[in-house]
């Protein structure tokens, strides 16, 4: 796979440069988004001035020219979603092209891309779940009935239990958990505003543990955080809102305390979120409102996961399974 050095664009190529523009402007996308998506870009463009001679000329390319760049990667080895993840980019692209009058049609339409394996998403059970919200303050308790040891911090402590019960309680993404503003909780109606991908905002129940382990977490600090102020604060600069990356090195760490698979990821706690919601009987509609879901299609997924744990009970205690 040929590299593009931090995912370096052609400056020249305006309608790249507008594109990541637009991407981080108008439509709000995450960090990780604009990421991949201009790596797509930068290692497109690459390949084709490495085969071709020349750069890539937008309204010019054609089908096969992509049918080449599909054969390339799988020559790479490069895994499925990877592939389909840059052509997710480069249709995302092209649709903007169009939308600007660049281009008349889409090359990339109807392209033949290699297959993702079909796999359910993780989840924890509500017992686990209880562990994993209960390892954050696990330290304190230790370190009181030890007397000595090193030194733990309190807030940080509450801190991480917090973010844990919200992730939990709201089913967030960690980007919309590191974007929260005091202002965008309103305990008496148990509501959070939340940021969702696009630049939308939905509204999320939190349910009363979660803000009280705010308001614990909050009396640790030397005062009280201001309304424009993030929510959970970076550990090491008071106005600086937790990094995103640091909600999932610490995790590894409570999954560990909890006797749980250190290589889930934060999502993983949303993956659960929905599923337990699901198999309390929530319609699949309000799950995907709660989500922030766009497409239905995307929520479904879980039911999947449902009907499948069912199958299992099924077959497990049926006498005629």
């Amino acid at each position: 796979m040929p590299k593009s050095d931090s995912a370096v664009v052609d400056a020249s190529d305006q309608w790249v440069v507008k594109f990541l523009i637009h991407l981080a402007t108008d439509r709000g996308a995450s960090i990780y988004t604009q990421r991949n998506y201009r790596q797509a870009l930068a290692d497109f463009s690459l390949w084709h001035a490495q085969e071709r001679r020349c750069p890539p000329v937008w309204d010019k390319l054609l089908r096969d020219d992509f049918r080449a760049f599909v054969r390339f990667l799988g020559r790479q080895n490069l895994g499925r979603a990877a592939t389909q993840l840059r052509f997710s980019a480069l249709r995302t692209f092209y649709k903007f092209l169009i939308r600007h009058g660049a281009v008349a049609s889409s090359p990339i339409k109807n392209i033949s891309l290699p297959k993702l394996p079909k796999r359910l998403p993780k989840f924890l059970t509500s017992d686990q779940m209880t562990a994993l919200l209960a390892a954050p303050l696990q330290p304190l308790t230790e370190k009181k009935a030890k007397g000595r040891g090193r030194p733990v911090s309190t807030s940080l402590c509450y801190r991480d239990a917090a973010i844990l019960e919200t992730i939990y309680s709201c089913g967030l993404r960690v980007s919309e958990l590191s974007g929260l503003r005091v202002e965008d909780i309103d305990p008496g109606e148990q509501l959070v505003r939340v940021r969702g991908k696009g630049k939308k905002e939905r509204l999320s129940p939190i349910g009363a543990q979660a803000l009280a382990a705010i308001e614990n977490y909050w009396r640790t600090l030397p005062r009280r955080p201001d309304r424009k102020e993030p929510v959970f604060l970076a550990h090491t600069q008071a106005i600086s809102p937790v990094g995103i990356e640091d909600i999932s090195r610490r995790l590894k760490k409570y999954l560990v305390v909890a006797g749980l698979d250190p290589s889930l990821t934060p999502h993983k706690l949303r993956h659960s979120y929905a599923t337990h919601l699901l198999d309390a009987g929530a319609d699949l509609r309000s799950v995907q409102e709660l989500l922030g879901h766009a497409h239905l299609v995307t929520t479904q997924v879980y039911t999947h996961l449902t009907t499948e744990r069912l199958k299992k009970a099924y077959d497990s205690a049926h006498p005629r399974a």
